[in-house]
């Protein structure tokens, strides 16, 4: 007889993820590399998602440092991958991403681009056309300068055409050149460099990978990089789903069950019927946490971490994420998401609470919102996906 599969309650799911997202007072980070390293990577799309996600997990957390690991230290890469979104990846994760999702999303967008330029009348043969822009752009970067998308335009007259995507009321007319760069930093050949605005935007500066790492990319096979990336994923996330896994990687089913079997993880009982995977030497009790309040940004690695969410963030679902299922700004207390917050014009955190959390989560949720008050220390910021709850 088969030994009994270990069951893991959702009280205990949040426990683990208190200490290995480094949420609760005592489970925080002392360095920025580090936290990410705990929770594999950290989203990117909003500028802003990046330093208000570490300043969550980083005690005495300052700008600074995070702009010296990704600017000089150079110990975190911006790099699209899962699900065609912007991350900030430790140096080290590199090659896996770029193997594993990044091929995905980098084959599915040259197969885009190239219909668009022949649809467009930029070029009959799409593939030779971008074949030849992505070697003039990398030609003109290979000596280590950086260069905005509006330069490179400027300088190859191949990239400064614009095309048409998308059909009827969708069809936008768009310059090509930022699309190239897509193609070409998924393919981990470019990279976001020096950002030209302040922290709460995006004006990178574009140039070659090799240049910005001191070498190239490691080359992975991409099962090995979909493997390396779900061990990551089990180690902060676990346990979880084969459906979790599927849609965190933007992967295939297929690719995630090769992945466990690789890793020999262990199926577990994760209540009502739902069966999870977690890693063979990840079976332990986890203690309980004290309580703890966090406030988290919009597309925080935490929220978006799961497809099925209801076991953190039930019945809150349609107040705090949009019709695309963006998460928005999230108010936690010991381990659940009980509402929102928003900045006020004059800067100050205001909670939106969605539930009754009484009066000890209270206290500890207003703290929360005069610390991060104070180290925002009056700049405004607006989410890029804001929540129907922060919309209100």
């Amino acid at each position: 007889m088969s030994p009994a599969r270990r069951r893991i309650e959702p009280a205990e799911r949040r426990a683990r993820l208190a200490r290995r997202h480094g949420l609760a007072p005592g489970c925080r980070s002392t360095d920025v590399v580090e936290a990410t390293r705990r929770i594999v990577c950290l989203h990117a799309t909003d500028p802003t998602t990046v330093y208000l996600s570490a300043w969550a997990r980083v005690d005495g957390f300052a700008r600074e440092d995070l702009d010296r690991a990704l600017y000089e230290d150079r110990s975190l890469i911006k790099h699209m991958a899962m699900r065609r979104t912007l991350f900030v990846f430790p140096r080290e994760t590199i090659p896996a991403a770029v193997a594993g999702p990044s091929a995905r999303v980098a084959l599915a967008e040259r197969k885009r681009l190239i219909k668009d330029v022949e649809a467009s009348g930029v070029h009959a043969d799409g593939a030779t056309w971008l074949a030849a822009a992505g070697d003039a752009v990398l030609e003109l970067l290979a000596d280590g300068r950086a260069h905005t998308s509006t330069e490179l335009r400027e300088v190859l007259p191949a990239i400064g055409g614009k095309v048409t995507s998308g059909t009827g009321k969708w069809a936008a007319t768009i310059p090509v050149a930022p699309r190239v760069l897509t193609v070409l930093s998924a393919e981990g050949r470019v990279v976001r460099g020096p950002n030209d605005g302040a922290w709460t935007t995006s004006r990178p500066r574009w140039t070659s990978m090799a240049s910005w790492l001191g070498e190239p990319v490691a080359p992975m096979d991409a099962q090995d990089g979909t493997t390396e990336l779900v061990r990551g994923w089990l180690r902060a996330f676990g346990p979880g789903t084969t459906a979790d896994m599927k849609w965190w990687l933007g992967g295939t089913v297929a690719g995630v069950k090769a992945a466990l079997a690789a890793l020999a993880a262990v199926e577990v009982d994760l209540g009502g019927g739902e069966t999870g995977w977690a890693l063979p030497a990840d079976l332990e009790p986890e203690a309980p946490v004290e309580p703890w309040a966090a406030l988290l940004p919009s597309l925080d690695p935490t929220i978006m971490g799961w497809q099925s969410r209801d076991w953190y963030i039930a019945p809150h679902r349609e107040h705090l994420f949009d019709y695309a299922g963006n998460a928005g700004h999230s108010a936690w207390w010991d381990g659940r998401a009980v509402g929102g917050w928003r900045q006020a014009e004059d800067g100050v955190i205001e909670l939106q609470l969605l539930e009754d959390v009484g009066a000890q989560a209270l206290t500890a949720l207003e703290a929360e919102a005069e610390r991060l008050t104070a180290w925002l220390a009056g700049t405004r910021h607006l989410p890029r996906f804001p929540s129907p709850l922060s919309k209100r």
